[in-house]
Order: C-alpha cells, then structure tokens, then sequence
C-alpha cells in the first residue's frame, strides 16, 4: 500500500476534532476502508505525528494502528496544511514537478506557503 498524504492529513483532521484530545477509536473517513486508515495511523505514528496503540495482528493483510492522540508535531503539521487552498496549491505543486518527496520536505513547503498571507518572507 502507498503512503497517502491527503489521507494522512484528513486523519488528522478527523483526530483534532475530537474536543477531548484522546481518540481511541478508527476514524470513519469517506471512501477510505479501515485498512487504509489502520496502516496510514501506523505510519503516521512512526513519523511522530501521533500516538497510537499497535492493533496489527498475523492475520492481518498490513500493519495497523488505532490513533490516540495527536502529537505536537502533528498539530505543527495540521496547522500548516488546514487551510484548503494552501494544500491543494502545495500538493498540486509538490507532486506536479515529477519528483518524489519526503514529508519534511512537504511540510517545509506548507509551512513557506502559510507565510505570504502573513507578510512573512
């Protein structure tokens, strides 16, 4: 399975809209399966953006993970990417020039795109 950033972010998302801050449940995101969801907390969780307790199992086609929380750098990353026209202009750009890219180096776009409304070089 590839790693799907829009689906990374609607986690997120759906996460931070919780008024407790604790989740502990699979979020239900539109057209997404729970095996989708499972393995993007998984990596999501790796990368540092949530905690989440491991609920991979052998049967299991893919490593999963119930998101619990959301991590300061997952709120860094949510705040950078929440506004819709900067991700779709982000995204769109990042992924048009052909290249592969990293998280960071997304985020590191995000976060130079949130800027210019600010008047902040």
């Amino acid at each position: 399975m590839k790693r799907d950033i829009d689906l990374v972010r609607d986690i997120l998302i759906a996460m931070e809209a919780n008024a407790h801050g604790f989740f502990a449940q699979m979020p239900a995101i539109a057209g997404r399966s729970d095996e989708e969801i499972g393995y993007h907390a998984h990596l999501m969780s790796q990368a540092g953006l949530i905690t989440a307790a491991d609920a991979t199992s052998l049967d299991g086609a893919s490593p999963s993970a119930i998101p619990l929380s959301i991590t300061w750098a997952g709120h860094d990353f949510i705040d950078a990417a929440r506004d819709d026209t900067i991700w779709n202009k982000t995204r769109s750009g990042v992924l048009s020039s052909g290249l592969s890219f990293t998280f960071d180096l997304l985020k590191e776009v995000l976060v130079s795109a949130a800027k210019g409304p600010l008047g902040l070089p």
